[in-house]
């Protein structure tokens, strides 16, 4: 994400640079592709004139009122009533046009609220759209709660300059602009002058000063971002924090943000007091002066009481939209400091494209195939190093080796989440990158080692996997993962809610719905990333036997860490340090004595530690789990069990 001051950024409270972030801004502002909201708009202009020019025109009655009321009275209206006598009509005449007035301006709001509320959600929206399609690079990057905090304070931002750009700018310009007008014909040019000095002492003196604000704004926003982050990272690890008993630093940490968050605000409040302070104190030394001037000619006999009651209203008129011009520069230069952080992330390319008019990936057989593929996620840190592999139908290859042998990233590949740097991944002979992502992914069917579900209900997560499944596939789906029985014996059944990240279920449980998932979504290629090796032997049983079923008839690539969960795999590929040192059978690789043999006899060696450490029934109990987890096949229960 680039500094505030960098000139690539399309959107900035920086000085000087209103208008082009204005101009950025524009498209997401202006309802382009609604008809009905620009009527809305127009309409809502006609009103914001016709409430001007009234607005102008009030002070013409109060100073007919009062020249009507200081008049030297004659019977001329001997017999009137009194309600409808000069006087009288004038002082109704202007109340009904501060009722007018206030109508206008009322029903332009009501008009401009759908049109402000569409730019919000289409900002939100977009916003929403792009996350998503940026890459997991960015992703593993970003902190959540901190990004949560810049849309929300982006799509106000963009409320705020939609209402104040388009609603509010333009009517105080055509205001300032008529008021003008009439102090020329109704006065003389030194009135004009007079309140032109104001007008520009004042905006000089709120630009000033509202820019001097930003960089406290700023700071504020930071603060506010780094606090929010801390409490969502310390509330999403919650049992961590009890775990090891971190509370107060947790609470150290959060009120450190929120001390710097509390001493910006204290600054903001305080400076804006200055400001109006100082925007008072310009304004009121502007009127006092035309005030003394008019008061001069009422003396000398060239004005009547009611031009001098007159320029009193018209620069108390006036000042509302001068006041308010200084508001909205305000609000405009903060609401711009709030955007512009959600404008960095826009900002943001999307690390992975579909090529123009890509097609969809038409999947046949499923087979995979990785021909000299190269990748890296620093060019300084090369992670795989000519990769070539095949998959066919309907077959299981497995991926062994050590963390940091770049298992997990071949899984990540086939996803498309990241492009190769060289070579071709390919699906049924056509390169991933050349057909759409979204058709690469729907062919796709994943059970990953950490299962993190939606904070809804067990139903809701196992129908992500198909959004459009009935109830009764749903079920089906629950009983292939043999998870359906424990799901029968809670309260709420498929209803269950199961909590932030599934933490209301165990890891087993979790697992299953996970299988669950992807059965109901039911893919032509499977991906197993070490779906068992968090889980306890006798849980990895019976996820494993669920597993075996999901992957019938389906093309297979299983990243495994125990290496008991794929000894019946068509080709097992061991990894080190981004190359394919050795491929084969398990059989094969057991005879050929090299990496995996050692990886094998390591974990044998770990799970006959397991056994004699354990004691009575305990023991005996955990040498049929470990049996029956670490007999060796024989070579023909392999062969006979290889599709």
């Amino acid at each position: 994400m680039t500094s505030s001051s960098d000139p690539r950024k399309r959107v900035t409270a920086d000085r000087g640079q209103l208008l082009r972030a204005i101009q950025a801004l524009w498209p997401y502002m202006w309802p382009s592709t609604r008809p009905d909201l620009k009527r809305r708009v127009m309409i809502a202009i006609l009103a914001l004139v016709l409430g001007k020019v009234i607005t102008v025109l009030v002070p013409y009655a109060y100073k007919w009122a009062t020249d009507a009321l200081t008049a030297p009275q004659s019977d001329g209206g001997a017999g009137v009533p009194g309600f409808l006598s000069v006087p009288i009509m004038l002082v109704m005449a202007y109340g009904a046009g501060r009722i007018l007035m206030m109508t206008f301006n009322q029903v332009r709001d009501a008009l401009f609220a759908r049109v402000g509320q569409h730019a919000v959600r289409g900002m939100a929206y977009r916003t929403f759209v792009h996350l998503h399609d940026l890459s997991l690079r960015f992703h593993l990057k970003r902190r959540t709660g901190g990004l949560s905090r810049i849309i929300e304070r982006g799509t106000k931002g963009i409320e705020t300059i939609v209402r104040f750009t388009i609603l509010n700018t333009l009517p105080t310009i055509l205001e300032f602009a008529l008021v003008a007008v009439v102090v020329a014909y109704q006065f003389d040019l030194w009135y004009l002058l007079v309140i032109a000095l104001t007008v520009v002492s004042y905006m000089t003196f709120t630009l000033a000063a509202s820019d001097w604000r930003i960089r406290i704004r700023r700071e504020m926003n930071e603060s506010d971002t780094d606090a929010n982050s801390k409490a969502i990272d310390s509330l999403l690890n919650f049992e961590t924090v009890k775990y090891f008993n971190n509370e107060a630093m947790e609470t150290a940490r959060f009120d450190e943000s929120m001390a710097r968050y509390e001493g910006a605000a204290i600054r903001i409040w305080t400076s804006l007091a200055w400001l109006n302070l100082g925007q008072t104190f310009i304004f009121a030394i502007g009127m006092t002066t035309c005030m003394v001037m008019s008061a001069r000619a009422v003396m000398a006999g060239t004005q009547s009481i009611g031009d001098f009651v007159m320029i009193n209203a018209l620069l108390i008129q006036l000042s509302i939209p001068l006041n308010f011009i200084g508001f909205v520069y305000r609000e405009i230069k903060q609401a711009l400091a709030d955007i512009e952080a959600m404008f960095g992330v826009l900002d943001v390319d999307p690390e992975v494209r579909d090529k123009p008019n890509a097609p969809a990936l038409s999947v046949t057989d499923g087979a995979i195939g990785f021909e000299h593929v190269f990748f890296n996620y620093d060019p300084d840190r090369k992670i795989l190093k000519d990769v070539s592999f095949e998959v066919p139908p309907g077959h299981t290859v497995a991926l062994v080796g050590p963390s940091g042998a770049g298992k997990s990233t071949i899984s990540r590949l086939l996803y498309r989440f990241y492009d190769v740097t060289d070579g071709h991944i390919r699906i049924d002979g056509q390169d991933v990158r050349d057909v759409s992502q979204q058709s690469v992914r729907a062919a796709i069917g994943i059970v990953p080692q950490d299962t993190v579900l939606f904070n809804d209900t067990i139903a809701y997560n196992i129908r992500y996997g198909r959004p459009d499944a009935t109830d009764a596939e749903v079920h089906q789906a629950a009983e292939m993962a043999q998870i359906a029985d424990f799901i029968e014996t809670l309260p709420q059944g498929y209803r269950t809610e199961v909590g932030e990240r599934g933490l209301k279920l165990s890891g087993g449980e979790k697992q299953r719905v996970a299988i669950a998932r992807t059965i109901l979504k039911g893919p032509p290629i499977l991906i197993l990333d070490e779906a068992t090796s968090a889980l306890d032997s006798r849980t990895e049983q019976e996820i494993q036997a669920a597993l075996d079923r999901v992957s019938e008839n389906r093309t297979t690539l299983v990243i495994a860490h125990r290496l008991s969960t794929i000894v019946r795999a068509d080709e097992i590929l061991v990894l080190e340090a981004g190359r394919i040192v050795e491929r084969g059978t398990h059989l094969e690789l057991i005879e050929h004595g090299g990496v995996y043999a050692q990886m094998w006899n390591r974990q044998r060696e770990e799970a006959d530690d397991e056994e004699v450490g354990a004691d009575g029934d305990a023991a005996n109990e955990a040498d049929d789990d470990v049996s029956s987890n670490w007999i060796e096949p024989s070579a023909e229960e392999v062969l006979t069990s290889n599709r």
